[in-house]
């Protein structure tokens, strides 16, 4: 039998099932599903990032029990890359970091950091004379501006168990305008990040940056991009249950969107099936129907419209002219950005299990003050 399909009988049949408004819906979707994902790439130790972020790494550290001088015990060390150990073995990196991991006294200029640690300690110090000790879904958010040094080392508190360390460090570009100045941090201590629930509690948002229909993040620093209201930020970890569903909405206006699938088998994305360790580039002007058909799953998600400005990046260095990052370069050779007020470069503040942060202005802030 010869049997001829057209696309106008397709259509017209199409129409019949589902109405008219139906085969709009339905065209949208498809044409959402493909032009949705503009890239997909395998996550690895440092992630891809779109405009106006800069980089984006996850530490996922599984440490041995601490020693008095917070780091782990000397043998240890053998068969390291000591001050450049950034391959894993036995479960950890200790990177910069000679005896405590971490990164002991570097400089910034012209970014943000927004580090996020989801287990274990940070301790921070830096050329401002300020300090702090957080962790357990504590977020320290730095305008690094000029100028500033600081380190970031992992202590190995306990004494008597494993001292598991996982965070996200994101660096957020600054605006031209913004990129002098005056150095800056701020904490949002977990207690404070909003954690919204949806779907009878199968679904949970921290809200870090951006909104959530009428819920607002924590104000982000003053000079950051993500305190202007048309930036379209969204830094968000979503955590679902097996069998929950979520959808990201559309922006406004047009934003690098970038979805990060960190922890779970596998998500159904718009009915796309997406495998674990997987980031994503979407278009964020079409919504995202993420559904955790096979396991609980976890994801970043990193969204902010582009500054469309020049970038010209030198290590810790992010400018917009070669002339900016020479003028940078020169700068911290004559003034430290500073100097450095610690007495060690991998500057830890003791063995006592308390949060804290202190300002350049010697106030000092506690979870619950």
């Amino acid at each position: 039998m010869n049997l001829k399909i057209s696309r106008r009988s397709i259509i017209k049949g199409l129409i019949g099932l589902l109405g008219s408004v139906g085969i709009l819906s339905y065209f949208k979707l498809n044409q959402g599903n493909k032009n949705m994902i503009k890239k997909q790439f395998a996550l690895d130790f440092q992630w891809k990032t779109q405009e106006p972020f800069l980089f984006c790494v996850h530490h996922d550290d599984h440490y041995p029990m601490g020693t008095s001088d917070f780091g782990p015990d000397k043998a240890h060390h053998t068969g390291r890359d000591m001050g450049q150990d950034f391959q894993i073995k036995d479960g950890f990196r200790m990177y910069h970091g000679e005896v405590v991991p971490g990164f002991p006294v570097h400089p910034h200029r012209g970014f943000e950091t927004i580090t996020i640690v989801r287990k274990g300690f940070v301790d921070h110090s830096d050329s401002m004379g300020a300090a702090g000790r957080y962790g357990e879904g504590d977020v320290q958010w730095m305008t690094a501006g000029s100028g500033v040094q600081h380190s970031e080392m992992f202590p190995l508190i306990k004494k008597d168990a494993n001292n598991r360390l996982e965070l996200f460090q994101i660096w957020l570009n600054l605006p031209k305008k913004s990129k002098m100045t005056k150095p800056h941090f701020t904490m949002f201590w977990s207690e404070k990040i909003p954690l919204i629930s949806l779907n009878n509690k199968t679904v949970q948002l921290s809200l870090i940056a951006g909104s959530w229909q009428d819920v607002q993040a924590l104000p982000p620093p003053p000079d950051s991009w993500a305190s202007h209201e048309d930036s379209e930020i969204a830094v968000w970890l979503v955590k679902m249950k097996k069998g929950s569903e979520f959808t990201i909405p559309e922006t406004r206006q047009a934003a690098s969107r970038t979805l990060y699938f960190f922890d779970g088998d596998a998500l159904n994305l718009n009915n796309i099936k997406i495998n674990s360790k997987s980031g994503l580039e979407l278009d964020s002007q079409f919504s995202a129907s993420i559904k955790a058909d096979y396991s609980d799953i976890e994801f970043l998600m990193l969204q902010a419209k582009p500054l469309g400005e020049p970038i010209v990046q030198h290590g810790p260095f992010v400018m917009n002219s070669k002339e900016e990052i020479i003028q940078t370069i020169q700068d911290y050779q004559k003034n430290q950005f500073g100097g450095w007020p610690w007495p060690v470069a991998e500057m830890v503040h003791g063995d006592k299990l308390e949060r804290f942060a202190k300002f350049p202005d010697g106030r000092v802030e506690k979870p619950n003050s």
